[in-house]
């Protein structure tokens, strides 16, 4: 039984991962935090999230509760997910990072506890994400390079902080690392005013935000009469949720490293 706990309980991925682990028979809960000084420090986390008395109350310190866990989730912020990581590496303790919005000496501050921690980090931890990643993958090599252009479209919610998603932007790597264009060079994030007509290696991205949608990705591969678009559109966010508490089952049992969801998934 993986011993889990959740940082950010209190928000709406938080509750919602209270109630991934106790639907999983492979997982317990055994902790959540909640921000320093918070007024929810002592509530039961079932009652918070919904889901009945669990007799697991939150705290605001994440030191207090790491002898009593398996892994950690991590569902915050940059700056947040960097210090969480860090206490995990310091008490031996695997994590699960699904906080998008890294910037890259974030990145490279992450990855430098590859040999320190079991860590799987992914932008998505959905199933079905990361299974399209791999129809991506396939579809770039047979028509990247075939006169069809690239655009990756992606809509979540009014509250999203980042954007393009870390979803979107790990589509456009995979597209990007298939065709062997680096991202950094072929990426197109802006299009205003007199920008003029594409070019044929360019790849795109358009972002929407609006309403409460939960996230929804369109790769588009067009040439002149036909369009082929790849999507995913997710409806609740328990389907990230499940796939985040596989990945913490999963990376229980492994050595230090970074991980991705493919490799949770066997892909």
């Amino acid at each position: 039984m993986t011993r889990i706990a959740i940082v950010g309980v209190a928000g709406r991925m938080g509750r919602t991962l209270v109630n991934a682990v106790q639907q999983d028979a492979g997982a317990t809960l055994a902790g959540g935090v909640v921000e320093p000084g918070s007024s929810l420090v002592g509530t039961d986390l079932g009652e918070l999230a919904g889901v009945g008395r669990l007799d697991v109350t939150a705290v605001d310190s994440l030191e207090a509760i790491l002898d009593d866990v398996d892994v950690l989730i991590d569902f915050t912020s940059p700056q947040v997910t960097l210090a969480n990581l860090a206490a995990c590496a310091a008490y031996g303790k695997a994590i699960v990072i699904g906080t998008t919005g890294l910037d890259d000496e974030q990145l490279a501050e992450l990855d430098g506890y590859r040999d320190r921690v079991p860590m799987v980090f992914a932008p998505n931890m959905s199933v079905g994400v990361n299974l399209t990643l791999k129809l991506l993958e396939t579809a770039a090599k047979a028509l990247g390079d075939e006169g069809y252009d690239i655009e990756v479209i992606e809509s979540h919610h009014r509250h999203k902080v980042d954007a393009p998603s870390g979803t979107a932007l790990k589509m456009g790597e995979v597209v990007a690392d298939a065709l062997e264009r680096p991202l950094k060079e072929y990426g197109v994030f802006e299009r205003v005013g007199q920008c003029g007509p594409r070019s044929d290696r360019e790849i795109g991205f358009a972002t929407v935000r609006a309403g409460d949608i939960v996230g929804e990705h369109t790769v588009m591969f067009a040439t002149e009469g036909e369009r082929i678009e790849i999507t995913h559109k997710a409806s609740s966010r328990m389907t990230f949720a499940k796939g985040a508490v596989r990945a913490a089952r999963w990376v229980a049992g492994q050595g230090n490293g970074r991980y991705s969801m493919q490799d949770v998934l066997g892909l």
